[in-house]
């Protein structure tokens, strides 16, 4: 047996090398053999995904800008219309009846500016007063006792005349100087805006009408009132001259159609006609406001 760690001769060589291939063939054609069969048999492995880490993007702070500051507009927003509920004050409690004239000597130069003609008023029993004439001058009469304001102090003179009558009563003229006594009644009337008096009105009711049903009513005043001054407007201003006579110590019209009158329209010639038409155009006003109060419009 030769040496393990002599070098093989050259003929030795050739021995080895013919062995090695037959082997190495053998070896090769197992291996093909194992890889068709995989490909057909056998199942694919799955390829291994290996995910590559991404780039990391690198972002660069950009140049800071120079940002003008201008003021902002403000866009004018569209006007709402806001309707807001008055806001009253607190009504303040009505007195009694029979305590009203001192609740209504506070309240009354709230109506007017001339308030030193507010001495013409009778400040006794007022609410009381004014119902009652007002009932009274509604159906003709007139209760001068109840009256709400106080006599004239200048006395009726009428102009004496150059006629009589057959019964020799002597024929006076009548004197339209002597309507100015009734001026200042006037005035207080002009110096009241119409508003005021409605809303006035309107205010003291609860009491006008506790006074109207003591005198056995039981219908609104406020129609008993439009009949007053619906009297007022009706009255028709006489065509011819208002002479008068005397049988006693009262002045009577020389005409008997003028003296057959109700003593409401006679009272109304007494104002003069001047005066009367300003009463009718004040009052003319007043009813109608009235009126549109009665029936809920404003």
């Amino acid at each position: 047996m030769n040496n393990l760690n002599q070098p093989l001769n050259d003929t030795e060589n050739k021995t080895v090398n013919k062995a090695i291939w037959p082997l190495v063939i053998v070896i090769i054609l197992l291996v093909i053999a194992i890889v068709v069969a995989w490909q057909f048999t056998g199942e694919k492995a799955k390829p291994v995904v290996i995910n590559e880490p991404k780039p990391v993007e690198v972002i660069e702070p950009e140049p800071e800008k120079v940002v003008e500051v201008s003021e902002p507009e403000i866009e004018e927003a569209p006007i709402a219309e806001i309707i807001e509920e008055e806001v009253l004050p607190p009504k303040e409690p009505l007195p009694t009846l029979d305590e009203s004239d001192a609740w209504l000597k506070i309240k009354l130069p709230e109506l007017t500016w001339r308030k030193e003609l507010l001495a013409l008023i009778i400040d006794d029993d007022m609410i009381r007063r004014f119902v009652v004439f007002t009932d009274n001058f509604s159906q003709g009469t007139v209760a001068y006792e109840h009256s709400p304001f106080v006599l004239p102090s200048i006395k009726f003179t009428p102009q004496k005349g150059d006629t009589t009558q057959a019964d020799t009563q002597k024929v006076l003229q009548w004197n339209e100087e002597s309507s100015k006594r009734f001026s200042l009644y006037i005035d207080l009337l002009r110096s009241m805006d119409s508003d005021s008096l409605v809303q006035w009105y309107l205010e003291v009711k609860p009491l006008i009408d506790e006074a109207y049903s003591e005198l056995g009513y039981d219908d609104d005043f406020t129609n008993t009132l439009q009949s007053a001054i619906t009297r007022v407007l009706d009255m028709e201003l006489p065509k011819s001259s208002m002479e008068l006579v005397q049988p006693s110590v009262m002045y009577k019209f020389a005409d008997p159609q003028l003296e057959a009158l109700p003593d409401s329209d006679k009272l109304l010639l007494r104002l003069g006609k001047d005066n009367l038409l300003v009463i009718k155009s004040i009052l003319l006003e007043l009813h109608e406001k009235l009126a549109k109060q009665k029936n809920g419009l404003n």
